[in-house]
């Protein structure tokens, strides 16, 4: 039996769609996969490091896998920490598994890509067409993602996928070294001591998306229908844009003591340089993209669910 194999599957993004997957497709159709061991996801596990291609296929062959989710990735503020290692995870990691689908004439990969793929010279407002001029390792390899998938799938005809994601918060998994880790930090630390340093000014603004819309979001760009779609893996999703003076007041309707200060430091520089708010007009109207959380949702979702994961009280 054919199965799904998920890279990545224990960082923020994986650890909750391998769950969606397996809810889909059947709990052992599903592979879980990362460098490490991790209790979540549950097995089936398989430790695995992408920029090892011939374990990789093995993995593969061994599970007759027909789709890759590909989500094994070195985000943004630590990429800059480690600029070789993120070369050697994003874009040789990316070729093996876009080499390793080719071989064995996969049916899918699915491979987000960012926002951060844009520079300090895009418009505000950009959309799939804009030039795009990252100033980040993590950015350029996303980029070098959209141009390889764009072009596995006119010259081998393999069908690759993905969205440009913004920000993403989610109350199961902590931040992982990401520049927008700020909107999910703060949350933790206003339940647990009511106060917040942010790494940012209280007027940043940047796109953000709750990790549910994520998930969807995902999940049915790889269901569309192929003839439907203009683009491979450059989808811009926007859901969500405020600045953290906006998240702030939200969560003080929650903790209205809570206390925030602003110190920016050398991640002000990245965010600078990703536009305020995105273009998704083209997938709404290729397949049907819409964001179900808007700002006050997903505050009062984040705060109830980090409350109990937390064990604090109301």
């Amino acid at each position: 039996m054919s199965s799904i194999l998920v890279t990545g599957a224990g960082g923020q993004i994986g650890s909750e769609l391998t769950p969606a997957l397996r809810q889909r497709h059947g709990h052992d159709a599903v592979i879980a996969s990362g460098p490490e061991e991790v209790d979540d996801p549950a097995p089936p596990f398989e430790v695995l490091d992408v920029t090892d291609a011939d374990h990789l296929e093995s993995v593969v062959d061994t599970f007759e896998v027909d789709a890759i989710y590909h989500l094994a990735a070195i985000l943004s503020a630590k990429g800059e920490q480690d600029p070789q290692l993120t070369y050697e995870v994003n874009v040789n990691g990316l070729y093996n598994v876009l080499e390793v689908a080719r071989r064995h004439e996969l049916a899918q990969v699915i491979v987000p890509s960012t926002i951060a793929v844009f520079g300090p010279d895009t418009p505000d407002h950009p959309g799939e067409k804009t030039i795009l001029r990252p100033t980040t390792m993590y950015g350029i390899s996303k980029v070098f993602l959209e141009l390889l998938a764009s072009y596995y799938h006119r010259r081998f005809d393999l069908d690759v996928r993905g969205v440009r994601y913004p920000g993403i918060l989610s109350h199961k998994t902590r931040p992982g070294g990401g520049t927008t880790d700020y909107a999910v930090e703060v949350f933790y630390e206003a339940i647990e001591s009511g106060s917040y340093t942010y790494f940012v000014r209280e007027d940043t603004q940047l796109p953000m998306m709750y990790m549910q819309d994520a998930i969807t979001a995902m999940l049915d760009l790889a269901e569309a229908d192929e003839s439907d779609l203009r683009y491979r893996c450059e989808y811009n999703v926007s859901a969500l844009e405020f600045t953290p003076r906006e998240l702030t007041a939200a969560i003080r309707e929650h903790i209205p003591d809570f206390q925030a200060s602003y110190e920016p430091d050398d991640r002000q520089e990245i965010a600078d340089s990703w536009p305020n708010t995105i273009d998704d007009t083209a997938a709404r109207e290729d397949w049907g993209w819409s964001p179900d959380y808007d700002l006050e949702e997903m505050v009062e979702d984040m705060i109830l669910n980090l409350r109990q994961k937390l064990d604090t009280s109301a």
